[in-house]
């Protein structure tokens, strides 16, 4: 079974992931770990956590002299800022010497009073330590050891941000080619690959993050090319576009997303958005177009995996919106927190990590061996018998 979980909180001593399923056997590329990690912080409009926090994540088990061993594997971030506050947030009472202040006014758009029903507290810290987008972090480290495996199978995935506000792309119909995304450099500002709607974006953050607001916007995380067949019509709960959509819905401030076409797909005739199938000599089988995003039936069949995400503005503002005070019950500003004006391309690189982490798990009950040699085997084997497939003669 592939799996993992994650623990720790945003500002205690440090994040964790447990990460289970790797075959034994996998070389590991710590600095490619690393190299997400940085691109999770990056993007114009992030807040000052970011200059404070440098993740490099720390093996605890699972991995050794640089190979996986087949078991659980666990990583660590330490929280640069626990020292701040490790006399207050400790797990042991007799070393919180200093006193916090209490949070009792709930953010709009935020877990904070909506924990408070579940858990019956009056204080929202405990929520907002673990509700926060900094537990993403681990999932990111967790993700690039995905994204490794993937690379195995020949697939690769990456993102780009398609609109910020209201500035975003006018024809949807039009994609993105992979060579452009690839193209993006990782110093780019907002991983856009449109220069002058990137600077039209960046405009509207700075006017957001002069007025005390927030922006959210729509990112692509693309797939280039998941092998067919991960994914199954057998039963609801191996639907690959189900799992993927429960996957991309957990990032906080995610709020929709679709394959393919997306929400255009409800306006279009069937004549003009399922992608029709021809066969050549040279190529064999093929797809005419890509409507579908890369997923038939809730199976990968072949094309590029195509997701787009719509992530909300944050919901901690400079500004903040109208709240209660949870003890009084008096009109107060909700709590101010440290936080982004904009987290769209991080966002983006969160959802890489979650499509790989789906699509690993995926390949792993398709083609899962106990070593990465019995995996590739039966990848290799898989591979063979659908290019026979795809190319048989007339």
């Amino acid at each position: 079974m592939f799996r993992f979980l994650t623990a720790g909180e945003s500002h205690g001593p440090a994040l964790t992931v447990i990460l289970e399923g790797l075959p034994a056997g996998m070389p590991i590329d710590f600095d490619a770990t690393t190299h997400e990690l940085m691109r999770r912080q990056l993007g114009y409009g992030r807040g000052a956590r970011m200059k404070i926090e440098k993740d490099r994540a720390e093996v605890l088990g699972g991995i050794r002299n640089g190979m996986t061993t087949g078991g659980p594997i666990c990583f660590q971030i330490p929280n640069k800022d626990w020292k701040n506050w490790k006399n207050k947030l400790s797990p042991y009472p007799e070393q919180n010497t200093q006193k916090i202040l209490e949070l009792v006014h709930p953010r709009p758009g935020h877990a904070d009073l909506a924990g408070a029903l579940k858990y019956g507290v009056d204080d929202f810290r405990d929520i907002l330590e673990r509700s926060s987008a900094r537990e993403t972090a681990v999932r990111v480290s967790a993700g690039s050891l995905a994204k490794q495996l993937l690379g195995y199978f020949n697939c690769e995935i990456r993102s780009h941000v398609i609109g910020i506000g209201t500035a975003r792309r006018s024809d949807d119909s039009v994609e993105v080619t992979w060579d452009e995304i690839v193209r993006i450099p990782d110093g780019s500002p907002l991983s856009c690959a449109d220069g002058k709607l990137e600077r039209q974006m960046m405009g509207q953050i700075d006017q957001a993050a002069s007025e005390g607001d927030t922006l959210g916007g729509v990112i692509e995380v693309v797939a280039h090319t998941p092998p067919p067949g991960l994914g199954s019509f057998t039963q609801w709960d191996k639907r690959l576009d189900g799992m993927l959509a429960r996957a991309m819905l957990s990032v906080p401030a995610i709020k929709a997303l679709g394959f393919g076409r997306g929400a255009r797909s409800s306006e279009l005739r069937g004549s003009e958005l399922h992608d029709e199938i021809v066969y050549t000599s040279d190529d064999g089988l093929r797809r005419t177009s890509n409507n579908a995003g890369g997923i038939e039936g809730g199976i990968t069949n072949g094309e590029e995996l195509r997701i787009k995400i719509h992530m909300k503005p944050l919901s901690s503002l400079v500004r903040p919106l109208r709240s209660v005070d949870i003890k009084t019950m008096e009109p107060a500003d909700a709590a101010r927190i440290r936080s982004d004006t904009c987290a769209v391309p991080a966002a983006g690189v969160v959802g890489e990590a979650m499509v790989a982490l789906t699509l690993a798990e995926a390949a792993m009950e398709k083609f899962g061996g106990d070593s990465l040699a019995q995996t590739l085997s039966n990848y290799q084997n898989h591979k063979k018998r659908v290019e026979q497939f795809l190319k048989r003669e007339r």
